[in-house]
């Protein structure tokens, strides 16, 4: 099974993921990091800046692809505009499980305001990009998806374990295996 983790920058997928890779055992895998890797350690902003949207989104499309052929299970979380590109929304919706973490601009903008890493949002208005940004993805999030959590509320463990429980009841997990993941992560409450 390939777990993948899609939705806007600043939505938590790298840290639900990690958590999710542990809980499970698997190996957890950032699409972003791996394009760093492939682009020989350049970073993705400099290379956005160097080369263009354009040719960015050729290289994380050929990567996601690479990524979706490893044989084995994975946690893979994506970049935020994986989804733009028709072809990768089909890779991943065929080739892998994907949940949508959904975050309101105004929540992202609360966690990314002192972010310079991210490319799209090194401008003016920040917080009218992620709106921008959110307006043009969440569609594409939820074509792609098979499951949308709202990121508002839960803390990073709540997420995970809420990601847990709908793919055991999709039937996508063994739920002995589930049982024993979120009974580690959840504290027992004392009886009566």
């Amino acid at each position: 099974m390939i777990l993948t983790l899609v939705g806007m920058p600043g939505g938590g997928k790298s840290t639900v993921g990690r958590l999710l890779g542990r809980q499970l055992d698997i190996p957890f895998v950032d699409s972003d990091a791996e394009i760093e890797k492939h682009l020989g350690g350049e970073s993705i902003k400099d290379y956005f800046a160097r080369m263009g949207e354009v040719s960015f989104r050729d290289v994380e499309s050929q990567v996601i692809a690479e990524l979706l052929k490893r044989q084995g299970e994975m946690v893979l979380a994506t970049g935020g505009g994986a989804v733009l590109r028709e072809i990768n929304r089909d890779r991943l919706h065929q080739l892998s499980t994907v949940v949508y973490l959904r975050s309101s601009p105004d929540e992202l903008f609360r966690r990314l305001r002192h972010d310079t890493q991210r490319p799209l949002l090194q401008v003016p208005n920040p917080l009218g990009k992620l709106r921008e940004l959110y307006a043009q993805r969440d569609p594409l999030y939820r074509r792609c998806a098979h499951f949308v959590l709202e990121t508002a509320r839960p803390s990073v463990h709540g997420l995970a374990n809420m990601i847990l429980m709908q793919i055991e009841l999709a039937g996508l997990i063994d739920p002995a295996r589930v049982a024993a993941t979120v009974g580690a992560t959840v504290s027992p409450t004392p009886s009566g």
